[in-house]
């Protein structure tokens, strides 16, 4: 702990970044490419399988949300950002429809319309919000989590 007045120590040059972010085309390939670019991140921060696991469903859920309804020319970019803070996982998902989501029930028969449900269910909290001043909104979850390592190597 440092001495008031102190310097105030500095993140190790080799700590593994608290967040990440992807931009990636509104296209439906850009669904799996978020699923395995989390699992590579999350081998880094060594996060736990459970988590992963869950981490990996709701990032697949909240992408294909915004790539089937953001109601925007193809060639428009999703971003997502996931960041570690105080034992939670942020995920957020923006694409440049302003229109925020409602989960909705599903009846038996349809194969689609359970997403947001899903990740009602699973995360620890969600929500969506206007993009901060620009274009668009931001979907998230969050989870809590254990990291299985020192996050720091």
């Amino acid at each position: 702990m440092p001495m008031p007045g102190g310097p105030t120590p500095q993140p190790s040059p080799t700590a593994v970044p608290q967040d990440i972010e992807w931009r990636l085309p509104r296209h439906a390939r850009s669904v799996g490419r978020a699923r395995t670019l989390f699992r590579e991140q999350a081998t880094s921060w060594k996060l736990g399988d459970d988590v992963t696991e869950t981490a990996v469903l709701l990032i697949s859920e909240l992408m294909t949300n915004a790539y089937r309804h953001a109601k925007v020319s193809p060639g428009r970019e999703i971003w997502a950002r996931c960041a570690l803070d105080s034992g939670r996982l942020r995920i957020s998902v923006m694409d440049a429809n302003g229109t925020l989501p409602e989960p909705r029930p599903a009846t038996v028969d349809e194969g689609s319309g359970r997403g947001l449900t899903l990740v009602a269910a699973l995360a620890d909290k969600w929500g969506a919000e206007p993009r901060e001043g620009g274009i668009g909104k931001t979907v998230w979850c969050e989870l809590e989590y254990e990291l299985c390592g020192d996050l720091r190597t």
